[in-house]
């Protein structure tokens, strides 16, 4: 497969892009990444912005064939890897249904299913493959989808290491921390009333006598 990288000044254009992509496909080669340019040292005059990527491919989807339409990618900075971006064909969504547009600038609604009930396939599944589970992969959103994980923090977590400084230095001390102490005024305020009610129980009668 064929793997562009986008180079301002040279083939960042939509109908040099689709002329490319066209010409790649009757060769029988298949357009699969179109590269963000690198971060690299020298070739600095090369980089077009991550939008320009965004355009072609907005000029590609719907207006040729879907073979002709590659993935559009930035290699992440410091190991992050291929990140796949595309326009958003999704507006906004509500509990019932999704806001959708499509490459003419359509805009339409798309119900979601009344009765639909996850997860059923993935238990026929683990029927034939009990140990799939094992292998399924709890990294990044993925992981919190399936329940493997709650939520992504960042170990470098400015908050979380302030938090951490604070439960760690004794001289301060939370709510939790005077629990014990505040039991013990609650209960000796009980004491002190009951002894109030005894008292004034005893000079009721001593009156009455």
């Amino acid at each position: 497969g064929n793997q562009a990288v986008i180079l301002a000044g040279i083939n960042d254009s939509v109908p040099i892009m689709k002329k490319l992509m066209h010409d790649l496909v009757k060769i029988r080669v298949r357009p699969y990444y179109i590269y963000q340019c690198d971060l690299s040292e020298g070739i600095g005059h090369f980089r077009a912005p991550v939008s320009k990527g965004l355009e072609i491919i907005e000029g590609l989807r719907g207006h040729t064939s879907g073979y002709a339409v590659p993935t559009f990618v930035v290699d992440a900075p410091g190991g992050g890897g291929k990140i796949a971006l595309q326009p958003n064909y999704l507006i906004s969504q509500s509990a019932d249904k999704v806001v959708l547009r499509n490459f003419e600038g359509v805009i339409t609604t798309y119900p979601e299913p009344e009765s639909y009930i996850p997860g059923r396939a993935e238990g026929y599944f683990k029927e034939i493959y009990p140990n799939y589970e094992e292998k399924r992969s709890d990294v990044g959103i993925a992981g919190l989808m399936s329940d493997k994980k709650f939520n992504l923090v960042p170990d470098d977590l400015q908050r979380m290491s302030r938090r951490k400084d604070y439960e760690d230095n004794d001289t301060h001390a939370s709510l939790k921390d005077k629990r014990d102490k505040r039991d013990q005024l609650k209960d000796k305020k009980y004491q002190s009333q009951m002894a109030k009610l005894e008292e004034n129980d005893k000079k009721n009668e001593g009156d009455a006598v």
